[in-house]
């Protein structure tokens, strides 16, 4: 068996889906065919929603309802009818992929200013909103400027949205992973900042989190695992009828299961065909990183996507926190 030394590769990925598993005990349930994961480690909750579209208006409503579901669950452990919240989109609104934080939070739903104004109708919390921008931009570490708000205005709770990194194609723009163990902005793409949570701040973090880019590294190991999906579903439907009425670029091979063992992956790849996901992914980040090609990569369409993304996790926090609230979009 080949093997390659991993052990000084970073994973770029920021989802507790995709990392060790070791000591995480796994709830799954499935509800109008997306996929919820809830998990706990170390008294920390994380709950990850797989989905695969929603630009469609139906599949856009129904994975908001999960959404909302299970972050009303989160919250309940830590908001009442006297909390004092802040929202906080993280991010760079300049680069699209980056701009999810920002896109939440013009549509956050704020009652601050209203609730020193006077009384304000039963069914609304004490919310607040906050775009502090990159370091890069702004020339202030993050996390101090947030903390200077936080003390200022005595915040009770921080709900904190922010893009992620993926290690796996398929969760582009495709998974919502929410956590109450705060967020280290900028830990997937190696770029590490300040980390936001109960321990650096003192106050509670709720972490909201979309994958919006992959690296090229990635892509090209992820290429590896499809083709032999791809053989596979060709070799078991061989003598399919239905098939041979079908272009062969409409067929829908992703839940094949691979058919080939060890010795036929290396008949079909050479010597790739004996190394593992991982030992894949690191040989072409050894491949592309020393020329500077293990590019982060977004799909196309990732404008309309995030823009939808930030429509959906806005009112979500909306209807979570504002049990009143009945948006009019």
């Amino acid at each position: 068996m080949h093997s390659i030394d991993l052990s000084k590769y970073n994973c770029r990925t920021d989802l507790i889906i995709e990392k060790d598993r070791v000591g995480i005990d796994n709830k799954h349930y499935e509800e109008n065919g997306i996929g919820v994961d809830v998990m706990k480690k170390d008294n920390n909750s994380y709950v990850t929603i797989s989905f695969k579209d929603i630009t469609d208006k139906e599949n856009f409503k129904n994975v908001e309802n999960i959404f909302i579901k299970e972050l009303k669950c989160l919250l309940k452990s830590y908001i009442s009818d006297n909390s004092k919240i802040m929202v906080i989109g993280l991010g760079n609104s300049r680069s699209t992929p980056d701009s999810l934080g920002p896109e939440v939070i013009d549509n956050i739903l704020v009652t601050r200013h209203l609730f020193r104004l006077g009384d304000v109708e039963d069914g609304y919390l004490n919310v607040c909103s906050l775009k502090p921008q990159v370091t890069g931009v702004t020339g202030i570490e993050t996390g101090d400027m947030i903390e200077a708000v936080i003390d200022k205005l005595d915040i009770d709770l921080i709900i904190v949205v922010d893009a992620l990194a993926a290690s796996s194609i398929s969760r582009v723009n495709r998974t919502i992973q929410i956590t109450d163990e705060g967020i280290a902005p900028g830990s997937g793409v190696g770029n590490n900042r300040k980390e936001l949570s109960c321990k650096t701040l003192g106050k509670p973090v709720i972490a909201i989190g979309v994958p919006t880019i992959v690296d090229a590294a990635t892509i090209v190991s992820d290429t590896m695992h499809y083709l032999l999906k791809q053989l596979s579903y060709k070799i078991v439907n061989i003598n399919s009828a239905k098939n041979k009425l079908i272009n062969e670029k409409y067929f829908d091979y992703s839940k094949q299961n691979v058919i080939f063992n060890e010795s036929d992956k290396e008949k079909v790849l050479g010597v790739l065909g004996g190394l593992n996901d991982d030992e894949l992914k690191t040989l072409f980040e050894e491949v592309l990183t020393p020329i500077n090609y293990n590019l982060m990569v977004t799909p196309k369409e990732v404008d309309y996507i995030v823009s939808k993304l930030g429509l959906l996790i806005g009112n979500g926090i909306n209807k979570s926190l504002h049990y009143s609230f009945n948006p009019t979009k």
